[in-house]
């Protein structure tokens, strides 16, 4: 499926408008703080992005990104201005015309920002330790709707718990199913390019990213997909999509549940952008000034990461009350669509 998904984004997809469904493109409200940023990537740049999400998290101001699957750059052009001129910014994508795009406006971007931190390189994700990437150098990985297109997904997992620091973060977008979708589903051309054949039924992703090392994946926000056009529809037959955003850490000691050691955790609303609470995944939503209680796992996710600045932190692991309140299996995703948006809404 590799020279399918070269060639549908490298010859057959022009531009964001040639995208025969909305799973490939991001239906996030974009915060305000980030439209200047936006505002200042090339017009072509931005006119040939297929993402599904937004892969910004918060503090990335000095950290060094890597940006998977990186297109035509947009993201990682957002991120250059993010991480600043103290940070680096390295985009690896297998399409040339993609890369193309994305190298021909470099100049432009290091004019606009008036600093140069950005590099990008031709490869592919399940190979990462073919290319100059030293191990455990990345404080932070991105990837926006690319995973569902790699035919080795447990390859990418590994070779990002790699290339992490200690503490360091995959942050990433991408589409599920609800469940293991036929061969019919995988192997269709359309389909797979437009991001859907090749989603993971999300217990699988979990069981992947487990066995890759990052032992407790955090969910920070997912909406239902609809695929409108009819002969798209009746191939998927009862399957449901969603588009997801997931955090995971790079830490050693997380435990595969959620374990009571009577610990919480108090903000201090010094994060720019969320000075009253933060929203750390879709379960921690954290007020400033509150003592939080959380789990061992959420404990250690603050505590040795860069957002251990931003908290104090009340107790240890001396003690142990059971599983944490709250820890399930259950389908994840949201299954109807929140009154803020639609499903299957156009790009931004």
């Amino acid at each position: 499926m590799q020279e399918v998904v070269q060639a549908y984004y490298g010859q057959e997809l022009q531009g964001t408008a040639d995208l025969k469904t909305s799973a490939c493109c991001d239906a996030d409200a974009v915060p305000g703080w980030l439209k200047p940023l936006l505002a200042r990537v090339h017009p072509e740049v931005s006119s040939r992005y297929y993402g599904c999400g937004l892969v910004c998290p918060p503090l990335l101001e000095g950290c060094r990104v890597l940006d998977l699957g990186s297109g035509s750059g947009r993201d990682v052009y957002l991120l250059s201005q993010l991480v600043g001129e103290r940070g680096e910014v390295v985009g690896v994508d297998m399409t040339p015309e993609q890369l193309a795009v994305a190298k021909a406006h470099l100049s432009f971007h290091s004019d606009q920002f008036g600093f140069a931190n950005v590099r990008f390189l031709e490869g592919q994700i399940e190979q990462l330790e073919q290319l100059d990437l030293k191990p455990g150098s990345f404080d932070v990985i991105v990837s926006n709707c690319v995973l569902n297109l790699s035919t080795d997904k447990p390859a990418v997992l590994r070779g990002v718990q790699r290339l992490l620091k200690p503490g360091g973060e995959f942050y990433f977008s991408d589409v599920y199913a609800d469940r293991r979708l036929p061969e019919s589903v995988q192997t269709h051309p359309v389909l797979y390019g437009e991001c859907l054949g090749g989603a993971l039924y999300w217990n699988d992703f979990l069981r992947i990213a487990r066995a890759a090392g990052f032992c407790d994946p955090r969910l920070v926000s997912d909406r239902p997909l609809e695929i409108t056009q009819p002969e798209l529809a009746s191939l998927v037959g009862e399957a449901r999509f969603f588009s997801a955003t997931y955090r995971l850490f790079n830490i050693s000691e997380l435990e595969d549940a959620c374990e009571d050691h009577g610990q919480a955790v108090i903000y201090r609303g010094s994060i720019p952008q969320a000075p009253t609470r933060l929203v750390f995944d879709k379960h921690h939503s954290i007020e400033a000034g509150r003592v939080f209680p959380v789990c061992g796992n959420t404990y250690r996710m603050l505590q040795q990461t860069r957002f251990a600045p931003h908290f104090e932190f009340i107790g240890g692991f001396d003690r142990h009350y059971g599983l944490f309140e709250g820890c399930g299996s259950a389908l994840p995703f949201d299954q109807t669509v929140s009154s803020e948006g639609t499903a299957g809404a156009p790009c931004c």
